[in-house]
C-alpha cells in the first residue's frame, strides 16, 4: 500500500488512535486471512525495495515486495499443497494455472477509511480567530495495522481505487476547511467517522457515504457542493448515522445529500445497483474472470436447474441464468440479501431465477425429499462462507444427488476438507482454478468442478 506520512509520524508512520467504528478498508480482513497451511511468499528483497513507503508499518498487503509473477507461482503451490494434504491430486484431476491480473495494483473498487483525532493544534491567535477552520487538532485518516488500532496515516494505497483515494484526500481537506471534528470513541464525541467510496467498475459512477456521529449535518449541503466541485466524478452522496459504539462501519439511518443514493455497475453483462449497503466484490475485473469460470463448468445447455447456495444478492445465479440456464433458483438466509437479489433480477429482466429465504442446507434437505428435480439437469453452485460448508449441507446435497458441484471459496483449506467428504460420497474431482482475486495478499480464491460418479 502506498501511503505518505504527514510530519508527525515521519519516524513510525503509524499514529496511536482508537477504534473509530470498526476495522477498515472494508472487507480486508476476510480478504487478507491467509488460508490455514498457505505459505507467504519469500523473497529476498531488501525492505527498502517494497514499492509502499509505509509497508514495514501498515502490512496490509503482505506480499507488496514481492515481484507479482512470484506470488502467483507461491499461491498455485500454496493451492498445490493442500490439495495433496487431502489425497485429492489423484489420476485426471485438472489443477490449472492461477488466473492473475494484467495490472495488479488499485484493483479495489472500494475504499473505507476512518477519520481519527492527530496532533493537538495551538489555541488560534486573535487574528486568525475569524478563520472558518475551528479545529483544535489534525485529522488524520489511512487504514489500521491487522490486529491493532494504530492508524496509519496514509494519503493513499497501491491497491485502491485512484478516484476513491483523492476522493477521501478532498473529504479530509474540506473538514479542515469547514471544522468537522473527526470522531474520538474514548469521549464518543466528534462527527465523521469513516467515509466510504465505491466506484463502479465499467459506469465510473461514484458513491460516496459519510458516517456521522449525528443525524444533524449542519452545512452538509455546502460540503457536499465543494466535494463535487472538486471531485465531478462523484454521483451521489449519502449520509449513515452511526452513533452506536461498535465496530460495526455503518448504521441503520441514512439520507441521501446529493444524486440518487446509489450508483450502477456492470458485471458479466449485467448491470447492478449498489447502494451504501449492498454487497458487491470489491475487485470487478478477477469478478469476472471468477464468474465466467464458474459458469464455464456448469457447462450450461439450456435444460439445467441450478441452485445457487449461499447466493447472496444473486450475482453469480443471475449470470447463470443469462448464460443457458433453464431455471435458477437461489437461496441465502439473509433477507435483505435476497431483497436485493430479486430486485436485481427484475432490474435486468431475468424471469427464470427465484430466490427465496432460507438455510442451504434446509432447502436441499427440502428439495431432495420432495424429489421434483431431476438429478442428471441439475447443477449445484455453492459458494459457503470462509469456514466452509456444514456437515449438514454436504450430506444434503448428495442426497440431492445434482450432476454436477461447483464449489467456489475464499479458503483452500475448507474447501479441500468439504471436497474431500464429496468424494466418499459418489463425487470425483474433475478440474481446479484457482483465481488471484487480491494481489499482493496470501490470499487465493479456488472454483471447483466435480461430477457425480454414475454407477456401473
Amino acid at each position: 500500500m502506498q501511503k505518505k506520512n504527514n510530519n508527525n509520524s515521519a519516524k513510525t508512520g503509524t499514529q496511536r488512535a482508537k477504534r473509530s467504528g470498526g476495522v477498515t478498508r472494508t472487507s480486508r480482513p476476510k480478504a487478507n486471512a491467509p488460508a490455514k497451511g498457505t505459505p507467504r511468499p519469500k523473497a529476498n528483497k531488501p525492505v527498502n525495495a517494497s514499492p509502499c513507503p509505509v509497508d514495514a508499518t501498515c502490512g496490509g498487503c503482505q506480499n507488496i515486495a514481492v515481484p507479482y509473477d512470484e506470488q502467483l507461482v507461491a499461491k498455485n503451490l500454496a493451492v498445490r499443497d493442500v490439495l495433496q494434504r487431502e489425497g485429492l491430486l489423484s489420476a485426471g484431476v485438472s489443477l490449472r494455472p492461477i488466473l492473475g491480473m494484467d495490472e495488479p495494483f488499485n484493483y479495489r473498487n472500494k475504499v473505507a477509511s476512518p477519520f481519527a483525532r492527530g496532533r493537538k493544534l495551538p489555541k488560534p491567535s486573535a487574528k486568525d480567530k475569524g478563520r472558518r477552520n475551528r479545529l483544535d487538532c489534525e485529522v488524520l485518516t489511512g487504514m489500521y495495522v491487522a490486529g491493532t488500532h494504530n492508524l496509519v496515516n496514509t494519503n493513499g494505497c497501491l491497491i485502491e481505487n485512484e478516484q476513491a483515494n483523492s476522493v477521501i484526500a478532498v473529504i479530509k481537506s474540506l473538514m479542515v476547511r469547514y471544522g468537522v471534528q473527526p470522531y474520538h470513541e474514548d469521549s464518543g464525541t466528534g462527527f465523521l467517522r469513516h467515509a466510504v467510496v465505491r466506484v463502479g467498475h465499467t459506469t465510473g459512477e461514484v458513491l460516496v457515504t459519510l458516517v456521522t456521529n449525528a443525524r444533524d449535518f449542519p452545512g452538509s449541503k455546502q460540503f457536499c457542493r465543494e466535494l463535487v466541485k472538486k471531485c465531478p466524478f462523484v454521483t451521489t452522496v449519502v449520509q449513515n448515522v452511526n452513533t452506536r459504539q461498535t465496530n460495526v462501519i455503518l448504521g441503520t439511518e441514512e439520507h441521501v445529500l446529493y444524486g440518487p443514493g446509489f450508483i450502477l455497475d456492470t458485471l458479466c453483462g449485467l448491470s447492478f445497483r449498489i447502494s451504501s449497503q449492498s454487497f458487491y466484490q470489491v475487485n470487478a475485473t478477477q469478478t469476472e474472470v471468477l464468474y465466467r469460470v464458474a459458469v464455464g463448468f456448469a457447462n450450461l445447455t439450456g435444460a439445467e436447474t441450478v441452485i445457487d447456495a449461499y447466493c447472496g444478492t444473486g450475482t453469480i445465479g443471475l449470470v447463470a441464468a443469462k448464460s443457458g440456464a433453464a431455471q435458477v433458483i437461489g437461496v441465502e438466509s439473509v433477507p435483505s440479501a435476497v431483497k436485493d437479489a430479486r430486485t436485481n433480477a427484475a432490474h435486468n429482466g431475468v424471469e427464470n431465477a427465484r430466490f427465496v429465504v432460507d438455510d442451504a442446507e434446509s432447502a436441499l434437505r427440502a428439495w431432495a425429499a420432495e424429489g421434483d428435480m431431476d438429478p442428471a439437469t441439475t447443477v449445484l453452485m455453492m459458494d459457503p462462507p470462509r469456514a466452509g460448508a456444514t456437515e449438514g449441507f454436504l450430506q444434503a446435497a448428495c442426497r440431492l444427488s445434482p450432476a454436477r458441484i461447483v464449489y467456489i471459496s475464499c479458503n483452500p483449506e475448507t474447501q479441500a476438507r468439504d471436497m474431500a467428504f464429496l468424494v466418499r460420497h459418489g463425487y470425483t474431482l474433475r478440474t481446479v482454478q484457482p483465481v488471484d482475486m487480491f494481489p499482493h495478499t496470501p490470499h487465493v480464491e479456488c472454483v471447483v468442478l466435480m461430477t457425480r460418479i454414475e454407477p456401473k
